[in-house]
C-alpha cells in the first residue's frame, strides 16, 4: 500500500479543541515533526490551530510538504429548534478551499469535553438522523466525503447507538478503532460487517483495562492523560487484523494516525509525542506491506 494513504492529525501531538485539554504545541513544531516522519497529509485540527484563511492554511501546509486531508467537525444535530447546516456549510467551505477531501463529523451534546454523554429519546434520534443525512448530502454536493465518527462522550458512542445509525440511515462512517473499542464496539467486527459504510479510518490502539474503566464511568480525559492510548501494536485493539480486513474488503481511503494525547508541558525538541507517532508509523507500514 502506498504511503500516500497514511496521514496524521494534530491530536496525536496533544492539540485539541477541548478547553483545558493540556499544553498546546505550536503549529510549527507539530507540522515540522510530521514532515520529519515523512507524512504527506494531515487533518486540520481544531479552529485556531492552522490559519483560518484557506489560502494561508494551504501555503503553510505546503511549506512543510503537507496537504490538507480533512477536518474533525463537531455538530449539535439532535435539537429540533437548532439548525446545524450553517455551521456545517462553514466547515465545508473551509475544507473545500484548502483542498481537503473528508469531513469527519461527531454528533456532540453541546457540552464541553467528552466526559459525559447524553441519552436521546425518539425525537432526538429522529432529528439527529435526519440532520446527519442532510449534512452528508451537503458534503457530497461539495465534493467532500462525510463520515460520522462514533466518539466517546457524544451521542453516538456505544454499540446501540452505532446500530441505530447503521439500521436507520445511509450515513457513512469514520472507523475510529480506539473510540469504538472504548465505547464497547469491536472495531474488527464492525469493519468486517459493514466495509462499504466505512469511508475514513482513524487508527488508535488502546489499553483495554483503562477502556473498560471509562465504560464503567471513570473520566475519559483522565484516562487519556494516564496513557490509555498506545502506539499501534502496543495496545489491545488488534490493529493488524483490522487492517487486513479493510484492505481485503477493498478499502481505498486514508489511514489517519490518531492517538489522543494530553501534554503537561512542552517536551524537549525531538522527543514526546513524535516518538509514539514514529513507532505507530513503523508498525503501520510493516503491517500493510
Amino acid at each position: 500500500m502506498s504511503s500516500t494513504r497514511i496521514a496524521a492529525a494534530p491530536i496525536s501531538w496533544g492539540v485539541c479543541e477541548v478547553p483545558g485539554w493540556g499544553y498546546q504545541l505550536t503549529r510549527e513544531r507539530v507540522l515540522g515533526e510530521m514532515a520529519e516522519l515523512g507524512v504527506l497529509a494531515t487533518e486540520l485540527g481544531p479552529d485556531g490551530f492552522l490559519p483560518e484563511d484557506p489560502v494561508a492554511c494551504s501555503e503553510l501546509l505546503a511549506s512543510f510538504g503537507l496537504s490538507a486531508l480533512g477536518g474533525f467537525v463537531t455538530l449539535v444535530l439532535h435539537e429540533p429548534a437548532a439548525d446545524p447546516l450553517p455551521e456545517a456549510k462553514r466547515a465545508l467551505d473551509r475544507l473545500v478551499r484548502t483542498g481537503a477531501q473528508v469531513m469527519v463529523v461527531a454528533a456532540v451534546s453541546g457540552q464541553e469535553g467528552y466526559d459525559q454523554a447524553l441519552e436521546l429519546g425518539p425525537t432526538g434520534w429522529a432529528t439527529m438522523l435526519a440532520n446527519l443525512e442532510k449534512v452528508a448530502q451537503l458534503a457530497k454536493a461539495a465534493g467532500v466525503t462525510m463520515g460520522l465518527h462514533p466518539h466517546v462522550g457524544t451521542l453516538v458512542e456505544g454499540p446501540e447507538e452505532v446500530r441505530q445509525v447503521l439500521e436507520n440511515s445511509s450515513v457513512p462512517l469514520c472507523l475510529d478503532t480506539g473510540h469504538l473499542l472504548i465505547g464497547g464496539t469491536d472495531p474488527l467486527e464492525l469493519a468486517a460487517e459493514v466495509p462499504r459504510r466505512i469511508v475514513h479510518v482513524h487508527l488508535k490502539d488502546v489499553d483495554s483495562e483503562m477502556a473498560a474503566s471509562v465504560r464503567a464511568g471513570s473520566s475519559y480525559t483522565q484516562a487519556v492523560a494516564a496513557g490509555m492510548y498506545k502506539p499501534l501494536g502496543q495496545g489491545d485493539v488488534g490493529i493488524a487484523g483490522i487492517l487486513a480486513s479493510l484492505e481485503g474488503a477493498g478499502y481505498g481511503g486514508y489511514y489517519v494516525m490518531e492517538q489522543d494525547t494530553i501534554l503537561g508541558a512542552e517536551p524537549p525538541a525531538g522527543s514526546g509525542p513524535v516518538d509514539d507517532v514514529r513507532a505507530s508509523l513503523a508498525f503501520l507500514r510493516a503491517a500493510l506491506k
